[in-house]
């Protein structure tokens, strides 16, 4: 897979805590991954002098196409993503296995990686993948639509893709998933110098839903059932041994989902 140059990767911010990606190409020519609200994305574009040239879906919630239609009529772009998000503005169907190339930017390639929902996709291009609602910082999406099975086998693909790759995903939940990583691994020098790190950047208002892989694997907790020290755990929480990855995976995002109700008490 080629790209046509190395490509600068824009964060917006939009909504509560949502992302949309611009990926900028050669002389301006940009791909926008998810499209949430749209004025946001449009003042960026115009301040930055880009030229939009495609955008990319990764699945159906609204807040990652609610702003789509707008986009594709102001700019007169296909828009890339799932058979399900063909009511929301999408005109080119994509799904796993797919590659496809954007003028100006290099090669795609769709990913199917459900488990948040059943239709989401993921995008890899050169050495970064656009992983929406299913890989976060040192996170992964809910269970919304698929299993544990489905989420667990989407982050193995994504984490095979090789320790030089970077994730950008949709949301700033990289404290609030620390703080679990923290309480779950509290031993983990990896997980409390990232802590340390995030903390100064969001002080600097700076974005942290990008990281390495290798970061992730040795920091995000969804990417670590495998690990001795984090099965045990696991297993400390639900009071019994746990042989099946996929059973301490589903343990893992249910003490997840128990630990951010009593931080909300």
């Amino acid at each position: 897979m080629s790209t046509v140059t190395a490509p600068t990767i824009h964060c917006i911010p939009i909504l509560s805590d949502n992302y949309v990606w611009l990926i900028e190409g050669l002389d301006g020519a940009t791909v926008i991954v998810d499209a949430g609200e749209a004025t946001p994305v449009i003042e960026a574009i115009e301040s930055r002098g880009l030229r939009p040239v495609a955008t990319l879906i990764t699945h159906h919630h609204g807040d990652h196409v609610q702003g789509l239609s707008r986009l594709v009529e102001q700019y007169s772009i296909p828009a890339y993503g799932p058979d399900s998000c063909r009511r929301a503005g999408v005109d080119h169907v994509v799904g796993e296995g797919d590659a496809f190339e954007i003028t100006g930017v290099g090669e795609f390639a769709a990913m199917a990686t459900p488990g948040h929902t059943q239709d989401h996709l993921s995008y890899v291009l050169g050495e970064h993948v656009f992983c929406g609602d299913t890989l976060f910082t040192a996170g992964c999406g809910r269970l919304f639509e698929g299993t544990a099975a489905q989420m667990l086998h989407s982050l193995d693909r994504l984490a095979a893709l090789g320790d030089e790759m970077t994730i950008h995903c949709g949301h700033e939940y990289t404290t609030d998933s620390l703080r679990f990583a923290a309480h779950a691994e509290p031993q983990n020098a990896d997980i409390a110098a990232r802590v340390k790190d995030v903390e100064a950047k969001r002080a600097a208002g700076e974005p942290t839903a990008s990281a390495s892989m290798v970061l992730e694997k040795k920091t995000n907790p969804f990417l670590r059932v495998r690990e001795p020290v984090l099965r045990h755990a696991i297993e400390d929480y639900v009071g019994e041994r746990i042989e099946d990855d996929i059973e301490a995976f589903a343990q893992l995002r249910h003490w997840k989902d128990d630990f951010d109700g009593l931080a909300r008490l």
